[in-house]
């Protein structure tokens, strides 16, 4: 991309009118005041979930969402909404058969699907914009009946050794029988946006589509409001040829006015819970939240509020599409008074598209594959779409609110001990169906990706996780909503490093020192943690437990193993040494201007070289992770007992976890410092030229430092399982068991019990982690990510001294740049076409492989079958998969760094 400054305010004229807008906080901010913030799903959530068994599925399913308030978010289907989620935009559909107005997307919960909780729809968001001043999705709505329970029933009695049934697998799209809605955004200005639907009727036979758009304030009134101090909206004006104008007022947010044209009826109700439908008691309001539903779908007439008034409104459209035939509907919602509102409409959408080819344009360079740019433009939207409001004040979660207390037992339950969690922002979100909450690992890896387009904000998110209102006063940092007492892989300052990095290479080599700074300090509390509270036996292994890898032991790690056994783990030593080295970089940069932080810098290498040394101990004689007749790093598990230890002889990325902590040290960037003079680290550098040592290599000319836990063997005989297909290597990239273990599982038995992992391509069949776990096989794009960048960083202290046999090519070897680039282009190849045009992801789904209105229209998933690159999991994950697109900016520029 081009360059860009983080500090001058005066807008490049290199840069295209999004770079500029995007320029500084002061000048992004407005523009990012309303975006895609609307969540997929709110139901079903830990926040909306007040049962006393912490059953959140259960107690609020998808059956109750369109009757029931929420209370700290909204849903919608490519719904918008200003950064406090005060006021809501998305449309509504019926087909006029469906039994539901579908206002929100379906989709099982965790004990309905065989393989866990999964979204059953279609969409694909095509654009989007770091400033949302255009976005674009398809939502593909079937003509016939929704099969609801069909989707339920059939997965219900699926085994795991069966795969998921899927919409498509109902036969409901069978002759191209849908509706393509496309959903577009653009901004004439920071809040006011233009809205436009097209709808096309794909089928053979003419059909009707009913469309809402609604426009409603979230329920904030029902629990801190006085009665009758609640917003409104209500009908400002309607003439006999459908224009009409609608105005929503609110004491915070102000006025706001949805303009239409050519609207057929207009609709009201209140955003309230219809107790008599979930509670048989009576309702508060004449009108309740279901309203629109009930007058389309029963012809309830009386269900609507009688009054051109209410919190919830809806513009009525009745579209008859013939076979083929498209129709538009256009709206704008400004906060300003239009005396003509469309009269520029087209105008502002042909501008802000250029805007955005432009944008994408400038990413990579004009020789790249366009295929490949194609699959970077549908990631970036991805990421985009799945910035969503989170509000969770945990101590009120808690307690419950006046009128709906919470279960006492919840006090001492779920995520009872983080009340200082108080979020109310814009977060970019893992996946808005599947995971519409944060996890700590995954947002940190969304802020890689999306400093290649937002830097700034990538910033802002790194600092929110870190911040006082996340961080719990022990300085842990929370994992996921589900718990947030587990652990993710403490990956935020290997972020905070490489983001820094960027905008410092953007900037003319000047770094955002103020940032860095700051993520610092706050990463320096809660590595404190890690070191006090996962290092048991004070020995430089750490435990963790979980750390994401949640099915890929022959344990359970997020609970006591069967007999009290102590597990250490190579992942979360890998991780910790990886943590170090992070720690260590950023205090060296800083110490540049400050050499108080060196004193930090020291601290963190003697601490790498400590962990360094424990981990690479041969667990043999029972000290260390490392196999010497395997060449891997392993697992284990000590007898309480008896003090002997056992080696849990797995081969996944737990082993692999360990090569990911490296760093190349410039002498120039110590030797001047007087901390490293007064331990003798200089000095100790200078008589190991050319030597290698447990933790540190240095090169001949001394100028050079490489800070590994792998020495040079043992990095090479780790990659010589990763580079043979029989393990590691699969055509589309990484697994994360090894296939070695398809044939040869691993078994040990434990109090009269064998417990067993075995290589599986896809979902797992094992549900001693859960229903969605499925750790043993699959590609995930974090952690091969994760390895490639430490190859590159290998390759910039190595060059090609070190190689390893290239996969298919006996004879051959490819130095580790070349490997890096080799595992990036199988990963990539998940999502382009082949030679016969088929794209692996979509696996053996005919109507994605061959229909060409399905064929472009691209997924990210959670992870991919190891075999043939099929997608598997959350279906729109576009967060850590999002890390495709630093992977295609690998492949398509030169080398010209590390990737540190």
């Amino acid at each position: 991309m081009p360059e860009q400054t983080n500090n001058d305010k005066t807008p490049h004229m290199h840069m295209n009118i999004e770079q500029q807008r995007m320029i500084t906080p002061e000048l992004a901010a407005p523009w990012r005041e309303w975006g895609p913030y609307v969540a997929d799903r709110a139901w079903g959530t830990v926040r909306e979930d007040y049962s006393p068994d912490g059953d959140a599925w259960n107690y609020f399913p998808h059956d109750f969402a369109r009757s029931r308030a929420y209370r700290w978010s909204e849903d919608g289907i490519g719904g918008i909404c200003d950064r406090q989620q005060i006021l809501c935009f998305a449309p509504a559909f019926w087909n006029g058969k469906d039994p539901i107005l579908k206002e929100r997307l379906f989709g099982l919960t965790n004990q309905e699907g065989n393989h866990g909780e999964d979204v059953k729809e279609y969409w694909f968001t095509t654009d989007n914009m770091p400033s949302h001043a255009y976005m674009k999705m398809v939502y593909r709505y079937p003509q016939f009946e929704y099969p609801y329970r069909q989707l339920v029933e059939i997965n219900k009695h699926r085994g795991p050794l069966q795969p998921e049934y899927e919409l498509v697998d109902t036969s409901i799209f069978t002759d191209n029988a849908f509706f393509d809605i496309v959903i577009e955004y653009a901004k004439a200005d920071p809040t006011g946006i233009c809205i436009r639907f097209t709808v096309r009727n794909c089928g053979k036979e003419t059909a009707t589509l009913h469309l809402l758009p609604t426009l409603w304030f979230r329920n904030t009134w029902g629990w801190s409001v006085p009665p009758g101090q609640e917003p409104k909206i209500s009908l400002a004006s309607h003439d006999d040829m459908g224009d009409t104008t609608l105005l929503a007022e609110h004491s915070v947010l102000g006025q706001y006015r949805l303009y239409a044209r050519n609207v057929r009826e207009k609709l009201f109700t209140f955003n309230e819970t219809n107790r008599v439908r979930l509670y048989g008691t009576a309702n508060s309001h004449p009108a309740v939240k279901d309203a629109f539903h009930e007058y389309l779908v029963h012809n309830q007439l009386t269900a609507v509020h009688q009054q051109p008034w209410g919190t919830k409104a809806a513009l009525y459209y009745s579209l008859k599409l013939s076979p083929g035939a498209t129709q538009s509907v256009g709206l704008v919602l400004t906060n300003k008074v239009k005396s003509d509102p469309f009269a520029d409409f087209d105008q502002i959408f042909a501008e802000r598209m250029r805007e955005a080819d432009a944008f994408y344009g400038a990413m990579l360079p004009h020789t790249c594959d366009p295929a490949m740019r194609a699959v970077q433009r549908q990631a970036v939207a991805g990421l985009l779409w799945n910035k969503q409001f989170y509000n969770y004040d945990v101590k009120t979660w808690l307690h419950g609110d006046a009128d709906s207390p919470a279960p006492p037992q919840r006090l001492n339950g779920r995520n009872s001990n983080w009340t200082r969690l108080r979020a109310k922002d814009v977060i970019v979100m893992p996946d808005t169906w599947e995971y519409p909450w944060f996890a700590a690992w995954d947002w940190a890896f969304h802020c890689l990706t999306l400093s290649y387009v937002d830097i700034e904000l990538a910033k802002e998110q790194l600092e929110l996780i870190c911040s006082e209102r996340y961080q719990n006063l022990s300085a842990q940092l929370p994992a996921y909503e589900w718990s947030f007492d587990d652990v993710n892989p403490p990956v935020q300052a290997l972020v905070t490093w490489r983001v820094y990095n960027m905008g410092k290479r953007r900037n003319q080599g000047k770094g955002d020192r103020g940032f860095l700074e700051r993520m610092y300090h706050k990463l320096l509390l809660n590595f404190v943690w890690w070191v006090s509270r996962k290092d048991n036996s004070g020995r430089n292994i750490f435990e963790g437990g979980f750390l994401g890898l949640d099915n890929i032991s022959v344990f359970d790690r997020n609970h006591p193993l069967p007999s009290g056994q102590l597990l250490e783990q190579a992942d979360a030593t890998g991780w910790m040494g990886l943590f170090c080295l992070n720690m260590l970089t950023i205090a060296l940069e800083l110490s540049q201007e400050d050499p108080v932080y060196s004193h930090l810098a020291v601290k963190f290498f003697d601490h790498f070289i400590a962990i360094s040394q424990a981990i690479n101990m041969s667990n043999e004689n029972g000290n260390g992770l490392w196999d010497e007749q395997d060449g891997f790093y392993y697992d284990k598990i000590t007898y309480s007992n008896s003090g002997q230890s056992q080696a849990l002889r797995v081969r996944s990325n737990v082993g692999l976890t360990p090569l990911y902590a490296v760093q190349v040290i410039e002498k120039s960037w110590i030797e001047k410092l007087p901390a490293f003079q007064k331990v003798s680290v200089s000095e100790r550098i200078e008589k190991n030229k050319g030597k290698e040592m447990v933790g540190i290599s240095v090169s001949a000319d001394g100028n050079r430092i490489l800070l590994s836990i792998a020495n040079r063997d043992r990095l090479q005989r780790v990659l010589q399982r990763v580079v043979d297909e029989n393990e590691f290597l699969s055509s589309y990239g990484l697994r994360s068991l090894s296939r070695y273990h398809l044939n040869y599982p691993y078994r040990i038995i434990e109090d009269g019990q064998e417990w067993m992992v075995q290589y599986e391509a896809a979902e797992s069949r094992s549900t001693l982690f859960g229903g969605n776990s499925n750790w043993r096989g699959p590609i995930w794009f974090p952690t091969a990510y994760l390895l490639i960048t430490a190859l590159r960083t290998y390759q910039h202290f190595y060059g090609d001294s070190v190689t390893v046999p290239w996969p298919g090519n006996p004879g051959r070897q490819m130095n580790l740049l070349q490997l890096s680039e080799e595992l990036a282009r199988r990963m990539i190849s998940i999502f382009t076409p082949d030679k016969n045009g088929r794209r692996p992801v979509f696996g053996n789904q005919s109507m994605f492989q061959e229909n060409p209105l399905w064929k472009d229209f691209i997924l990210f998933h959670e992870y991919f079958n190891g075999e043939n690159g099929a997608g598997l999991g959350a279906s729109h994950q576009t967060g850590w998969t999002a890390l495709v697109v630093q992977l295609i900016d690998y492949v398509t520029r030169s080398y010209t760094e590390s990737g540190g």
